[in-house]
């Protein structure tokens, strides 16, 4: 790792001149701001244009990738590696995926973010660079074992613990600080007041908003305790009463202003009252709040008149990806980068032709469409966000801290103890749970892994359950059983003494409910554990026992097992309600149910 001398020197005396302290707020400090003032008045305007820009990029290595991920570079960026991407477009923030393989383990991570700030901090006026991921927890985890790995979002809302959050907060932010990533966009701050919802649901804390407020703030600070990580509430103005995924089509949102007020913007109001460092728009539209057909994202009367304005908010703004179809439905890839700047955003997130956006930028303030003075606005909010994390000081990483800091087993017991505290207990009829030591079939759906290196879930089920001391098979089924895999799996149920099957996302017509329906059918008892969506069980009225994780990962398996088995108690209590499927204005278990064993 480079030294702090060298650090210095590489930054062609920027990191010198502004080697502030992580803990000030630059935005309360005058002297602060005239530094960071000063450093932008050096910037070319290229180089003010890149600063807005936080992309994607192939490869486990800044500078020396494998050659596939060489190949996706030239093909989408046009560089081969995140070095040239940086030299080219000098770019303010790079994203981590899984899928662009940026996070194959922990010390490989913190070697690519040492690289990608050398490259930056060694070009005239070079700036550090603010490394971001979504690390959700739960079913949206772009960095996987053997980091730690918590419940997600809607099973810390079951749990209902701020301390909890707190902890996770915590703990997550020193393992992500550690591998020298220090943007991260959570919490969702999205109330999921829509069981149909496609792509928030168990993302979200829950549908009061008040409790999901109380858990985003929790969270937030946990973060954002000793400025080592930005957090980032998303997606302003709410993305949780939809029934279209934004990746994929334009959601429109129908709330009036009082509900938009009721509903959707506590969480925000109390992650502004915590400090947040950030805050990520929503490619949808509210005509209650903005009547021009924009996404919000593009919004001006949304993000200036009411996120800035009335919310009192002065921190960054970023964009969701601007890669999702919800925010290119009206303009093109050239016109939103501009249109978001012109509303008040500050980051522009992963364009999916990064010269065409960029160039778009250039080319709006060369032409007079964007001055050079609304550039410097942005571009000082993400500056002072660097400053208060401390880049400009210590923008490099420790492989020893990687070591000593990133899924150390104190960490992992405080993810198992909180676990533990989430498990749900839906039903339980004949207090058939918890279930002594017998032989057990364990079988159901297996969705793939979040990060790519938990799973299956029947196989970590099972390998739970003969911890405990059972005698455990698993059976995978799938999320959509053929007849030949139910009749295999009904087989097999004839051969044991109780049935754990796993749902995810059942509905109506699913096949998941054709497998639960023939094993009641053999007379075997049957546990079902919904590992998404809790609103499985209303679908399912014969089953004798249901539990719901609200995720697959391993750590809320593992304390599903634990809780099944009775080494632990139930304690989770449901956040949202569960409507009956065949009356879906009638509410068949509400907000707060949850059951318990007798003490």
């Amino acid at each position: 790792m480079p030294s702090r001398r060298t650090v210095l020197a590489a930054s062609a005396g920027a990191a010198a001149t502004l080697a502030l302290g992580g803990t000030a707020h630059a935005d309360q400090n005058t002297h602060d701001d005239t530094r960071l003032r000063s450093l932008i008045s050096r910037m070319t305007l290229p180089e003010k244009v890149g600063q807005l820009f936080v992309m994607r990029v192939y490869g486990h290595s800044a500078t020396a990738p494998d050659q596939a991920d060489i190949d996706a570079n030239l093909k989408e960026i046009g560089v081969r590696t995140a070095a040239e991407l940086i030299d080219r477009y000098r770019v303010g923030g790079i994203i981590y995926f899984t899928w662009a393989h940026n996070t194959r383990d922990p010390h490989q991570i913190a070697d690519l973010s040492n690289g990608i700030q050398k490259a930056s901090l060694s070009l005239p006026r070079g700036l550090p660079v603010l490394i971001s991921t979504d690390q959700e927890h739960g079913i949206v985890c772009r960095v996987g074992e053997p980091a730690t790995l918590f419940p997600g979002a809607m099973a810390l809302g079951a749990g209902r613990s701020h301390r909890d959050a707190r902890t996770l907060g915590r703990i997550a932010g020193r393992e992500l600080r550690a591998m020298g990533i220090r943007q991260n966009y959570s919490p969702v701050a999205d109330v999921n007041v829509n069981p149909a919802n496609p792509v928030i649901g168990v993302r979200s804390f829950g549908a009061d908003p008040d409790a999901v407020a109380g858990m985003v703030a929790a969270e937030v600070a946990g973060y954002q305790r000793a400025r080592q990580v930005a957090a980032t509430a998303k997606h302003f103005p709410g993305h949780g009463d939809t029934a279209v995924d934004s990746h994929y089509g334009f959601p429109v949102i129908t709330h009036t202003r009082a509900e938009w007020e009721k509903l959707d913007a506590p969480p925000f109001r109390a992650a502004i009252a915590a400090g947040i460092d950030s805050i990520m728009t929503a490619h949808l539209m509210v005509p209650a709040l903005d009547d021009s057909g924009d996404p919000a994202t593009l919004s001006r009367p949304i993000l200036q008149g009411i996120l800035r304005e009335e919310l009192g908010y002065d921190g960054v703004i970023v964009t969701d990806s601007l890669g999702m179809e919800g925010v290119r439905t009206k303009y093109g890839d050239d016109r939103v980068p501009v249109l978001a700047l012109k509303a008040g955003v500050d980051q522009l997130l992963n364009p999916p032709n990064l010269a065409v956006a960029w160039n778009a930028v250039l080319k709006a303030v060369q032409d007079g469409e964007l001055t050079e003075r609304r550039l410097d606005e942005s571009i000082l909010r993400v500056l002072r966000l660097k400053a208060r994390l401390g880049l400009f000081r210590e923008p490099y990483v420790a492989q020893a801290d990687v070591t000593r800091t990133v899924g150390i087993p104190a960490h992992l017991a405080q993810a198992d103890r909180i676990a533990e505290r989430t498990t749900t207990l839906l039903v339980n009829e004949g207090h058939l749970l918890p279930l002594s030591p017998r032989r057990l079939l364990v079988t159901g759906a297996d969705p793939a892994s979040p990060s790519g290196t938990t799973g299956p879930p029947t196989g970590v089920l099972t390998a739970a359950f003969n911890e405990l001391g059972f005698t455990a098979t698993a059976l995978s089924t799938g999320t959509a059983p053929s007849a030949a895999t139910v009749a295999k799996a009904v087989a097999a149920a004839r051969d044991v003494d109780a049935v754990v099957v796993a749902t995810y996302n059942v509905s109506a017509t699913s096949g998941q409910k054709t497998l639960v329906e023939q094993l009641l059918a053999t007379g075997r008892p049957v546990i079902a554990l919904a590992v998404r969506n809790p609103y499985d069980v209303a679908h399912l009225p014969g089953v004798p026992a249901y539990l719901a994780s609200y995720a697959w990962t391993d750590v809320e398996l593992r304390a599903a097992a634990r809780v099944i088995a009775g080494r632990v108690a139930p304690r989770g209590k449901l956040p949202v309600p569960v409507q009956r499927a065949d009356d879906p204005a009638a509410v068949l278990y509400p907000i707060g149910h949850g059951l318990s064993y007798p003490t």
